[in-house]
């Protein structure tokens, strides 16, 4: 990477996310998929990036893990939907829209709207039901294994 001078952490972020996406896209384009989604969650920001062909095309708010219940950082492929999911480990709270990319780890909407841009779930991505629809329908479009999920700080 000769002749790239990173100043900064938020500028090596950007270049390290840069990065990825274009790998992914360049295995994409090789594989003749239907398109790449990569939804960039940055904890500190409480915030994502949504990317579709190496395109932003979104910018939400999300809720992540609060105090003692941290959200896994690292990337992942989405590994299965459920629309109407109710969760199992908290009450059948509704997690509608998920995207489970780890474990019981998923992004989904939530009904508890004035607490995004804060960390207040229990580990999983929170996302305005509204936002958590339209991801969940490009994760549709282009399939789990062309959906990647980037948490990091």
């Amino acid at each position: 990477m000769a002749g790239i001078r990173v100043e900064s952490a938020p500028q090596m972020k950007i270049l390290s996310v840069t990065l990825l996406i274009m790998s992914l896209l360049s295995f994409a384009s090789s594989e003749g998929t239907a398109g790449q989604v990569v939804a960039d969650v940055d904890l500190s920001e409480q915030a994502m990036r949504v990317y579709l062909d190496g395109e932003e095309i979104h910018l939400w708010q999300v809720s992540t893990g609060r105090e003692g219940k941290a959200t896994p950082r690292g990337i992942w492929h989405a590994q299965w939907l459920s629309r109407d999911h109710k969760s199992s480990l908290y009450n059948n709270a509704p997690m509608p829209y998920s995207i489970f990319f780890t474990g019981n780890y998923a992004i989904h909407g939530t009904n508890e709207i004035s607490k995004l841009g804060t960390p207040a779930s229990s580990g999983c991505i929170r996302l305005h039901p509204d936002n958590a629809a339209k991801l969940f329908a490009l994760t549709r479009m282009v399939g789990l294994r062309n959906m990647t999920v980037i948490v990091q700080d």
